[in-house]
């Protein structure tokens, strides 16, 4: 008799246990539930998707079946339940416990609207890998040579969790730098520190976004990358392509096995367009060693 296949990954219905404010623009959610502890810890920048509901429709009314993507595409734009992409922050089995970090700022769509009121009670669906997850495909974008010499992680607030978990997880002998643009300055306490990086953390404040972060960017690139020829980089036109790229071999290892350096960028789509080109086209940067994701779109929801 052939034994059934274990779901690799599935929605849990979760509640929130505690609300931590850990800085004025990070909020922490810790959620619990009688099966966390099936809730798998693949590690690194692990992206899930979080069901909220909103004041129109319940997260029951989410489809949770394996097509579960398409039939809530099927449904009424006012019948579907809201859900964005988060990073796990940390997983605690034992205490069927997850944190997720997330960014707290001004009303403008159901996920903004739900962090700003959520309290301990309020129940959401997250759609995770499970423990049977061997950690490929789990989405996972951060995927290094097995030697690099320098890391550069980069994005604005929205990336911070994932860099935060990278950090936490290299090993203290890795070597690199974090170019980050938060809002405030009291969010610079956020990220933590690592043996082996420098952090450049720089408050947007009433700044334009993403001036900080691309002149960070700028300014480390000078400084730690030999002069190169540029390599042609294909222009993407964020408002009708997914702005991301994730070099992987198909079994879900790195495209190269060894790089000078290894590029991580996240955030807004635009941003992350313009530190993608300079790296490539301005420094010579072997594209195979560059993992960009546009998280987010100026004034578009995420689906």
């Amino acid at each position: 008799m052939s034994t059934p296949m274990r779901e690799t990954s599935r929605f849990f219905r979760a509640t929130v246990a505690r609300v931590t404010d850990l800085t004025p623009s990070f909020r922490r959610f810790t959620f619990t539930g009688p099966d966390l502890d099936q809730y798998g810890d693949t590690g690194w920048d692990q992206r899930v998707k979080l069901v909220f509901p909103s004041r129109s429709v319940g997260i029951d009314a989410m489809p949770t079946g394996p097509d579960w993507f398409s039939a809530w595409r099927a449904l009424d734009e006012a019948r579907r339940p809201p859900f964005r992409t988060y990073t796990t922050r940390a997983v605690r089995h034992a205490e069927r416990e997850v944190d997720i970090d997330m960014v707290v700022h001004e009303v403008q769509g159901p996920a903004s609207a739900w962090i700003q009121r959520a309290r301990p009670g309020d129940d959401v669906l997250i759609f995770a890998p499970t423990t049977a997850h061997d950690g490929i495909g789990s989405g996972i974008d951060f995927v290094p040579p097995a030697r690099v010499e320098d890391f550069l992680l980069a994005g604005d607030e929205t990336a911070a969790p994932a860099i935060a978990v990278i950090l936490e997880q290299l090993p203290a002998t890795a070597r690199g730098v974090v170019a980050v643009e938060v809002p405030e300055g009291a969010d610079r306490s956020y990220l933590p520190s690592h043996p082996g990086f420098e952090l450049d953390v720089s408050a947007r404040g009433d700044g334009e976004r993403h001036a900080r972060l691309i002149r960070s960017v700028t300014e480390i690139a000078a400084e730690r990358l030999p002069d190169g020829r540029g390599a042609q980089v294909e222009e993407i036109d964020i408002d009708t392509q997914l702005l991301w790229e994730v070099p992987r071999t198909a079994k879900g290892g790195a495209a190269l096995t060894s790089a000078p350096l290894y590029a991580w960028l996240a955030g807004e789509a635009s941003g992350i367009k313009t530190l993608r080109r300079h790296l490539v086209a301005d420094h010579g940067v072997d594209r195979r060693a560059v993992a960009f994701m546009g998280y987010w779109r100026q004034g578009r929801a995420e689906v």
